[in-house]
Formats: structure tokens, C-alpha cells, sequence
């Protein structure tokens, strides 16, 4: 069973320069830490996101716990892009039969608003397990939310 997570912050600063912010191996970690980071695959090297194959695997992204033990990994697939406005992720991980996750900024009075989706499907058919799953991605994007914030404030 998939199970979709949705979350959104506004951050005081201009969607073009959150952008190049949340789409930078730089700013995915920085938002990740110190929970876990993500490393971009052998493939992507020198690519962007604007510059990804849509729709076709660039490689396995690996996810490490405290960024020291790896603990799973994503085949990254962009399938949808609006440069400077939204991507749309739908892979596969280890751990998921389905994840997709879409990020959205939209320009607001004060800056930008972030929104993300996440839609997922663990491999395993256990009882609740998409149930806590889902309050963890949430937990986690939360975190993630709060790590965006703060860099463009500098709180």
C-alpha cells in the first residue's frame, strides 16, 4: 500500500536562488544532516539536474546513516522538471518498491515557498509498516524543512 506525505516551509529568499540551493548535492546534504546523506551517483558526475536523462535511471544514489554507513540506496529517475520551479523524482529503492517525491517552489511575498510530496511503498508487505514509514519521512522532511529555513535565515 503507498502512502503519500506532504510538507511545506517558506524561506525568506528568492525561488532562483533556492533552487540552485535544493537541486546542489551541497544543499540535499545539508538538509539531510546529520541524519544521513545521499551521494550522487558515479553517472551523474558533472551533470545537473537540468542536465539528468528524464526518465531514465542516472544511477544508484546511496544513503548513509550520520553519512558514515550505508544503509540503503535510491535509483534516482527524474521524470518531470520545471527548471527553477519543480522536480519530479519516481524511483525504486532497497527498501521501497515505490518513491517519488516532488518538490515544488512557488514565489510568495515574503520569498519562497518550499512543498514536497512524497509517495511511498515499502517492499515489504508487513502490517503498519507504510504507517510508520510515512510518519518518519515526515518526521524527517520536517528536519529537512527546518535545515532549509535556517540556512537562508542564518539562525
Amino acid at each position: 500500500m503507498a502512502i503519500t506525505v506532504e510538507n511545506q516551509v517558506e524561506v525568506p529568499a528568492a525561488a532562483a536562488t533556492v533552487w540552485r540551493r535544493v537541486v546542489s548535492p551541497e544543499g540535499i546534504n545539508h538538509e539531510m544532516r546529520p541524519w544521513m546523506t545521499m551521494s550522487m551517483p558515479r553517472r551523474a558526475a558533472g551533470l545537473t539536474v537540468e542536465t539528468f536523462p528524464l526518465g531514465r535511471p542516472i544511477g544508484r544514489a546511496w544513503l548513509r546513516l550520520f553519512g558514515l554507513v550505508p544503509f540503503d540506496f535510491d535509483h534516482l529517475t527524474i521524470v518531470e522538471l520545471e527548471p527553477g520551479v519543480r522536480f519530479l523524482e519516481r524511483s525504486t529503492m532497497l527498501s521501497m518498491r515505490r518513491w517519488e517525491h516532488e518538490r515544488t517552489l512557488t514565489p510568495v511575498a515574503d520569498g519562497t515557498q518550499v512543498h514536497d510530496r512524497v509517495t511511498l511503498q515499502p517492499r515489504l508487505p508487513l502490517p503498519d509498516l507504510a504507517a510508520l514509514l510515512a510518519r518518519a519521512v515526515d518526521s524527517f522532511f520536517k528536519h529537512r524543512h527546518r535545515r532549509l529555513r535556517q540556512y537562508f535565515t542564518g539562525a
